[in-house]
């Protein structure tokens, strides 16, 4: 919707995981660094953990981008919420394996044999496992099985696991510590630092076609980075619906209440912890009066929390910039 009016190519806060914004800070350098060579060297199996919307995923979509079919095959895991057999099937299917036996040996067999044919071609075989952390202990020692898959110099099947900073602590439970000593990589994600939130609106502003410098003032920024804690996904849902603010008032500068009206309609914070809105017309009691045969339009700004102004609302913005009020 807003694309157009502040000259983009595509829209730069989608929340989808795209390779193509990722972000690099010193610890997206080291993770990203750490994932490529425990993939390329072998090491067998490796974990990343991270805050919820930390770009986990954008970051192994990219190192999955990077690494061209003649190097790496892989299968990935995206929902672990399977029983043992279906989560078998599930690493088989992916892999592209097609015709699959209903016998747990032979599935295995199958499956010993595609890794050592893509050994022999100079493959790399992945297993890559997204949402980790909601992998039951049957589960865990099911994946640790396929660890056994190896030759006298290297390991079959590398094993990458991507889950939410409760994967670390799922990890150090003292039943799973065979699982554990399997672990030759640990990296993990944190938010972004204040600092770094302001760098990170720009990196994918310019990505997204932006010309100019983009449209967040200082004071926006420093607001965006206190409610969303430095958590990119908390980051794109601000800034995208704060462009659609800024959009549907004709102004070609993101301010702090911008922001703050986007946070307020995310539901991100209690509306008291916010600054009351300016208002063009002083809050009064109604009195109330007989309503008049025909009755203007009437926009309400936050009807949810009782403020009445001469602003119009969002919505009512957005549907005279279409041309449908």
């Amino acid at each position: 919707m807003y694309t157009a009016y502040f000259g983009l190519n595509t829209k730069p806060f989608n929340i989808t995981p795209d390779p193509a914004f990722l972000f690099m800070t010193e610890q997206h350098r080291e993770a990203l660094t750490g994932l490529t060579y425990s993939i390329l060297d072998r090491k067998g199996f490796v974990a990343l953990s991270g805050t919820a919307g930390s770009g986990k995923t954008t970051m192994l979509g990219w190192v999955l981008t990077k690494l061209s079919a003649s190097q790496v095959q892989s299968s990935v895991i995206l929902n672990p919420s399977l029983t043992r057999d279906e989560f078998l099937e599930m690493v088989m299917l992916d892999f592209g394996i097609c015709d699959i036996p209903t016998s747990k040996a032979q599935r295995l067999w199958m499956l010993q044999k595609f890794l050592v044919r893509g050994q022999q071609e100079g493959k790399v075989n992945v297993l890559v496992i997204d949402e980790a952390h909601k992998l039951t202990a049957e589960l865990l020692e099911e994946i640790r099985l396929l660890g056994n898959f190896e030759c006298a110099q290297e390991k079959l099947i590398q094993v990458v696991l991507i889950g939410q900073s409760e994967l670390d602590d799922l990890l150090n439970r003292p039943d799973l510590w065979q699982f554990k000593q399997r672990l030759s990589v640990r990296l993990s994600l944190q938010p972004l630092g204040v600092n770094e939130v302001g760098h990170y609106v720009a990196h994918r502003w310019s990505v997204a076609g932006g010309k100019n410098p983009s449209p967040f003032s200082s004071d926006a920024i420093a607001s965006l980075a206190k409610w969303s804690r430095g958590i990119p996904r908390v980051i794109n849902s601000i800034c995208d619906n704060a462009l659609l603010e800024a959009f549907a008032d004709t102004s070609s500068c993101v301010s702090v209440e911008h922001i703050h009206y986007a946070v307020r309609d995310l539901r991100l914070v209690d509306e008291k912890s916010l600054p009351t809105p300016p208002l063009s017309v002083p809050a009064a009691p109604v009195i109330p009066i007989a309503p008049p045969r025909v009755r203007p339009i009437e926009f309400r700004t936050l009807e949810r929390y009782g403020i009445r102004s001469e602003k119009k609302s969002t919505v009512a913005r957005w549907a005279s910039k279409l041309g449908l009020a």
